[in-house]
Order: structure tokens, then C-alpha cells, then sequence
């Protein structure tokens, strides 16, 4: 595949309760001067139309969606369902869909990874393009919350999962049954994510560190 016109669309996820965090919203926490969103935007550099699924995000650049899950909360599979429904109305959407969580400060470095793999033209004829990290196991740790997914298998699997009543409070692995899945390994860094103050710390995130201007306060 050769990179020419844009090829992907992007959803990012950025509306989770951060219960281990006191409800600090993830997507306001700064790291390295932007917000955990603002580097998410930018890791989706090169995307047709991005969506933000979660709360009010407040100023999102020129020409970026936002959504939310219905009902609030009601996780990660629901999020793309609504994230997907979002992109539809502008058009036929893109081939391809990236599917970021708003929480992993340095996933550019993986989304340039799936990115070369896809145009390598190795993996074309996968459903998904999932970043993994070497973990010690056999498989690695896999991040499915960093991936590039054909959108009309995608769109396929959000439909089955909702036909079997399992799309609210659904997992991302739920919609990954019925999808053939390659793995690209990707820097270990690249994918870590923020779910506790342990982690931000790891991270070099401060508690007080965090985005507090008005139109961006919300829960993710």
C-alpha cells in the first residue's frame, strides 16, 4: 500500500471513570507540556476525521468530532460503537480505523509502527493491526486500545456483539473474537498507560500536573 490521500480515520477513547486515579480526568494530565489528549491528537497526525469519545473535551482542534458513549460509562466496545456511528454521517469513512486510548502518553512511537506494517503491505489482509510489547511471554502484551482495525470489519463486530445484548459494559477483546488479528511488537514504552498515580509517577506525571483550564475539566 502506498501512502498517498489519507487512509485511516481515528477514535479516541477518553471516557472512563479514572476511578484509581480520584476521577482526575486522564485526558487533562500534562506530560512533557501537552495534555494526555492533545498527544493523542497528535499521534492520530495524518488521519481523514477523528472522533473524541468520553466527556465534554472542550477546544478540540478545527474538524475533530466528539461524542459519548451511551449510556455514560458503559465501556471501551460501547465507545466504538459510538465513535463509528459519529464518523458515518461524513461519508463512506476510511479503509482503515485507529483506535487509540486517550491514556498512553508516548503511543505515537506504536502508531508509526502499525502504520509502517500496514503500508509494508504484510498484514493487508488482517482485520486489525494491534501493537504488542515483549513482555516475557510467549504472546507479549497486547494493546488492543492501540491498534489500526478495518473499518468494515469493525463495524461488523460492534454489530454482532450488540445482536448478542454485549456491547454495554463490553471489553475491546469481546469485538476482537470474530476479527483476524496481526500483532507488530512495538517500542515497550509506547503503549504504557496511565491507570494509577504509580503509573503518572513512572511517567514523570505529577498529581498536580494536570490541565485545570475552563471547557476541558471531565472524566476519562
Amino acid at each position: 500500500m502506498e501512502e498517498s490521500a489519507p487512509y485511516f480515520d481515528a477514535l479516541i477513547l477518553a471516557g472512563g471513570r479514572s476511578s484509581r486515579l480520584g476521577g482526575v480526568p486522564k485526558q487533562n494530565l500534562v506530560y512533557h507540556g501537552a495534555t494526555l489528549l492533545q498527544r493523542a491528537l497528535a499521534a492520530a497526525s495524518g488521519a481523514g476525521r477523528v472522533v473524541v469519545v468520553g466527556p465534554d473535551p472542550g477546544r478540540l482542534p478545527q474538524g475533530v468530532l466528539s461524542c459519548r458513549e451511551k449510556p455514560e460509562f458503559a465501556g471501551p466496545a460501547a465507545a466504538i460503537a459510538a465513535g463509528l456511528e459519529t464518523l458515518k454521517p461524513d461519508g463512506g469513512g476510511a479503509e482503515y480505523t485507529l483506535v487509540l486510548a486517550c491514556d498512553m502518553p508516548l503511543v505515537s512511537d506504536a502508531v508509526k509502527a502499525l502504520r509502517s506494517e500496514l503500508l509494508s503491505g504484510k498484514s493487508m489482509e488482517a482485520d486489525a493491526i494491534l501493537a504488542r510489547t515483549d513482555d516475557g511471554t510467549p504472546e507479549g502484551r497486547i494493546q488492543p486500545l492501540a491498534g489500526l482495525y478495518r473499518t468494515a470489519g469493525l463495524n461488523k463486530a460492534v454489530r454482532d456483539l450488540a445482536a448478542k445484548g454485549g456491547l454495554i459494559n463490553g471489553s475491546v477483546r469481546s469485538l476482537l473474537a470474530s476479527l483476524d488479528v496481526r500483532l507488530v511488537t512495538v517500542p515497550d514504552a509506547s503503549t504504557a498507560d496511565v491507570d494509577t498515580w504509580d503509573d503518572a509517577s513512572a511517567l514523570g506525571i505529577a498529581a498536580g500536573n494536570q490541565d485545570t483550564a475552563p471547557g476541558r475539566r471531565g472524566r476519562s
